[in-house]
């Protein structure tokens, strides 16, 4: 069954444009990709002092390879239909995820080679957990929701702060493994949302809407955490 149509009236795809441009929006799920980047930035805040370019190239940085690479990854495929896989071939798809990671990888490692290198450890299971989640390789053994929330909630937590200090510490442990558990949230309602979509069965009970609402409550408000940080660190 394709899922295309269900895909273009998620909430966050443009209802009206021209449809490739709906579609290209579609393959970036903007919230989701919004909510890494807050993590990343949230990361960054914690640092006693902030480099805000570091903070500005570690947003770039999870937007390529979480917003761009890891969604066409996502969409090429490993079990059962995928989001947007229908709209492109393979060619396109790798392409896409390929261009988004070299620039990624390539400032990555100026910050690893001359400011912070201790963020190479954060890379190199970011990178694996790349292939690892949205190929579902290893028989899927990584396409999981821990996984999902340790490789998209905790490391981008992580990497904002260790790109700031070079070195880890418990606050910002502690609230890497906050953002897990609202990712972890996002995910266990993101399943069953898409099910339902994808299915089109009646849902007198409005899960559907339900899941909807928390998908967008969860992201909106990350985003906004972020955005307060960002704001309590200038006027400070």
């Amino acid at each position: 069954m394709d899922p295309a149509p269900d895909r273009r009236s998620e909430w966050f795809v443009p209802k009206s444009g021209p449809l490739k441009l709906r579609i290209w929006i579609g393959l970036l799920f903007l919230p989701y990709t919004g909510m890494v980047l807050a993590f990343t930035v949230i990361g960054g805040m914690l640092a006693e002092t902030i480099f805000w370019e570091r903070v500005g190239a570690a947003v770039l940085i999870y937007f390529l390879g979480l917003g761009i690479a890891a969604h066409a990854l996502d969409a090429i495929g490993g079990k059962g239909p995928k989001p947007w896989g229908a709209h492109f071939s393979k060619r396109q798809l790798w392409t896409l995820a390929i261009g988004a990671l070299v620039p990624a990888y390539a400032l990555g490692f100026y910050y690893i080679l001359f400011k912070t290198p201790q963020l190479a450890v954060i890379a190199l299971l970011e990178g694996f957990f790349l292939f690892a989640y949205n190929l579902e390789l290893f028989d899927g053994k990584f396409h999981t929701d821990g996984w999902f929330a340790f490789s998209w909630g905790v490391l981008p937590v992580l990497a904002g702060y260790v790109v700031q200090t070079n070195q880890l510490s418990p606050p910002a442990l502690i609230v890497a493994g906050a953002m897990g558990l609202l990712s972890l949230v996002e995910i266990n309602a993101s399943r069953p949302y898409k099910e339902l979509k994808r299915s089109g069965r009646l849902d007198p009970a409005n899960h559907q809407v339900r899941y909807e609402a928390i998908l967008k409550c969860v992201s909106l408000g990350v985003m906004l955490l972020a955005a307060g940080m960002v704001t309590w660190r200038l006027a400070g």
